[in-house]
């Protein structure tokens, strides 16, 4: 099974931002006993490497992605934690050729054809839509949906349990990323029992969704 399999498999990718490498395992074993076992770790803080390559060692049985990667410099830490896949915020050409290069699987961010348009030219067709609401969520989708039939999105952005239900009931959408489940919060204190429940809760809504 591919990577893009087990993310639209799951359903759910939990966006966690880790301030604290001792917390990441715990965290994926919350969101793995939810049964969620796909996580996406930000490169937003300086833990993020080795929080990747501590999830990566730890929990084989998550597939662990690197997230807000904008940079050659951090698809390269990226890679060398072990990330099995990766998400960006936009769409760069250079790290999305270098992506294709490793063999590492990528969704770029796009709202826009051009954007979507450069992603088809290297042979991608899964994309994060980000961020999602404030671009006009599921109303936008489909209206890229029409130039590009072939294309599926991971949205992201203003996504929680509260409209998630939309997009997972729309064939368009592969998976929905979101920190409802795993907020910073959350994370900071702990509170890896309130991780699972959420996790658990996103699966069923989704499932739901799905028929």
């Amino acid at each position: 099974m591919t990577a893009m399999e087990r993310v639209a498999r799951c359903g759910v990718v939990p966006v966690i931002v880790l301030e604290d490498v001792a917390r990441a395992v715990p965290t994926a074993r919350a969101l793995l006993a939810g049964g969620v076992d796909v996580m996406e770790i930000t490169f937003r803080t300086a833990a993020a490497r080795a929080s990747i390559a501590a999830v990566v060692k730890e929990v084989p049985e998550m597939l662990v992605g690197a997230g807000t990667v904008i940079s050659l410099e951090q698809l390269a830490q990226a890679a060398a934690a072990g990330a099995q896949f990766i998400v960006s915020p936009g769409s760069d050409e250079g790290v999305i050729a270098a992506c294709i290069a490793k063999q590492l699987p990528i969704l770029p961010g796009v709202v826009t054809p051009s954007e979507i348009m450069l992603g088809l030219r290297y042979g991608l067709n899964v994309f994060k839509f980000f961020p999602a609401e404030n671009y006009g969520g599921l109303k936008t989708i489909k209206a890229l949906s029409g130039p590009f039939p072939q294309s599926k999105f991971l949205p992201t952005g203003g996504i929680s349990e509260k409209n998630a239900a939309d997009y997972f009931a729309d064939k368009r959408i592969v998976a929905v990323g979101g920190s409802w489940m795993a907020t910073a919060e959350m994370i900071k204190t702990g509170d890896y029992a309130g991780i699972t429940r959420k996790s658990a809760e996103s699966v069923a809504l989704f499932k739901a969704a799905r028929g």
